[in-house]
């Protein structure tokens, strides 16, 4: 490489680097092809797909991504260099809901009772009365259907 092609690159990369983070195998990422570096692209079939990392190189990780084909899902192995994958964020509600349940349950160990950490879904909101004292209801009707000739 010659002087300024190393400037280059070198500058290319400065920008890239703050969205790197250390990966692992294992981790679960989110593809995102980047337009500035050309090098390790993924298909455009792959850009906003999730996958997890199984194989980590100096420059790349291997991802293995879902892939539907006709009616049926393939899972794919692919080499993607670094600068076109970032963190998932798919496991923080988890991994926030985990921690929650085990401070729950320490609490309540101490206390000697049991903790429900079971998720419960929304619930119907609570029934009232509409007063109509303050104004007076109005009926509504459609328009009728009238046949222009």
């Amino acid at each position: 490489m010659n002087p300024v092609q190393q400037r280059l690159a070198t500058v290319t990369y400065r920008f890239t680097m703050p969205d790197m983070a250390i990966c692992k195998r294992g981790d679960i990422i989110d593809i995102k092809g980047d337009g500035a570096i050309h090098k390790g692209k993924t298909h455009k079939f792959y850009h906003g797909k999730t996958g997890r990392i199984f194989n980590v190189t100096p420059h790349a990780v291997g991802v293995e991504a879902n892939k539907q084909v006709g009616n049926g899902i393939i899972p794919k192995k692919i080499n993607v260099r670094i600068e076109h994958i970032k963190q998932s964020n798919c496991r923080l509600d988890f991994l926030k809901r985990v921690k929650r349940n085990e401070a729950l349950n320490r609490a309540a160990k101490e206390k000697g009772v049991m903790a429900s950490t079971k998720r419960v879904p929304a619930q119907p909101r609570k029934a009232y009365f509409v007063s109509t004292k303050l104004f007076k209801s109005e009926f509504l009707a459609p328009i009728p259907y009238e046949i222009i000739a």
